[in-house]
């Protein structure tokens, strides 16, 4: 072979081997690596709740909301959530061992729960000396979050629900003198009662009584016999359901007529399913709004009713968004640190939840507003 032939052998050769080159550097320019998806945040979280025993309503309702919010939010792949769920039966001390077996035992990353702001005040304080975040769905009481900075809640506290449905009543019934029940050995019933003796103080009304009675009482003749011979405008009791439901019941068969209006113990479907028709008329104040016609409340109360069979009430409500809140500072976080967490979840602003948009504020407390709602009918309606 001639060498100029070969000399175009091998310059067609570094052509071709040119261009292939180019083209395969094209390629890479145009198709870039795929891009690696982050693992999950794995976590495992405490709850604390009123399974067995008085209150085990608000216990169930709460428990349910937790997990079908854990299974959605698992189902996402973003987040994976643990439940460890921890039975209080609303005493304290139970409670406080419950808190320091998911602390300590269990390694929980947070704390759901637990029920009642009277547990609270036991719980509260042993996962913020621990530094583990604590967020509570049905405490009310003055004063939850100011136990320290890894105490959180997004439920409403009486001091906001309460004066809302007491002027809406007052405004509705031209109310001028009431009379006050509450329960005064339990932390959250005390604080409604604070609450209402406030909202009635600020509206210059005629506090005609303030009777009082315990958990577990079964008996009320004496309270409101006393308060029918007083023929106050309106009633307005701060009690948990199940002393609420009676006390409405013994009421009304007294002849007792004049409005109630409760506090956050109140709502729950379970008044209407002890008091019946003795609940009518009962004024209470909530976030949650099972029948409000919005996209978001319409997919949630269908998915809670085909897992549990029947609608979510206010605490199943409240502890669902709960969850979900704690899924989005744990995802802000990108892992699972209590400290991390504690800080991410300070950081929530404008959540949009079923109850609505939802903030904490600087006190880890609740920026939101309530509605106002009215049994009729035997179900709660918005109040007009």
């Amino acid at each position: 072979m001639s060498r100029s032939i070969r000399f175009l052998c091998l310059a067609s050769m570094l052509g071709f081997a040119l261009v292939f080159m180019g083209a395969a550097k094209d390629a890479h320019k145009a198709s870039p690596p795929a891009r690696t998806r982050k693992p999950p945040v794995d976590a495992k979280i405490g709850v604390i709740s009123i399974i067995t025993g008085q209150g085990a309503g608000y216990g169930e309702a709460i428990t349910n909301g937790f997990k079908l919010a854990r299974d959605e939010v698992n189902a996402k792949g973003n987040v994976k959530i643990e439940l460890v769920i921890e039975d209080s039966s609303g005493k304290q001390e139970q409670a406080l061992a419950a808190a320091q077996k998911l602390i300590n035992s269990s390694q929980v990353v947070a704390i759901l729960g637990p029920t009642l702001s009277t547990e609270m005040k036991v719980v509260g304080p042993e996962a913020n000396a621990s530094g583990v975040p604590i967020m509570g769905t049905s405490t009310t009481a003055a004063g939850i979050t100011q136990i320290g900075k890894y105490v959180f809640r997004n439920s409403l506290p009486e001091s906001l629900a309460i004066p809302a449905s007491v002027r809406k009543a007052v405004k509705k019934y031209n109310i001028r003198k009431v009379a006050i029940l509450y329960g005064n050995d339990d932390v959250f019933t005390k604080s409604g009662f604070d609450s209402m003796k406030k909202a009635s103080e600020d509206l210059k009304l005629d506090i005609l009584t303030v009777e009082t009675f315990q958990k577990g009482q079964a008996d009320y003749k004496a309270q409101l016999t006393k308060i029918k011979n007083l023929s106050p405008d309106a009633v307005f009791c701060s009690a948990l359901y199940e002393e609420g439901a009676v006390i409405l019941s013994q009421a009304r068969k007294i002849g007792i007529k004049t409005p109630f209006v409760g506090g956050n113990g109140f709502n729950s479907p379970k008044v209407i399913e002890i008091a019946k028709g003795a609940a009518e008329g009962l004024v209470v104040a909530t976030p949650w709004f099972a029948d409000r016609n919005t996209p978001k409340v319409t997919a949630f109360v269908a998915r809670y009713e085909k897992a549990y069979g029947k609608k979510p009430d206010q605490f199943a409500a409240q502890a669902y968004d709960a969850l979900y809140i704690m899924a989005e500072a744990l995802g802000n976080a990108g892992k699972a640190d209590r400290k991390l967490l504690r800080d991410s979840l300070a950081g929530i602003r404008n959540f949009d939840g079923v109850l609505g948009k939802f903030s904490f504020d600087a006190e880890r407390d609740v920026v939101m507003e309530p509605n106002v709602l009215i049994i009729k009918g035997g179900k709660f309606q918005m109040f007009k």
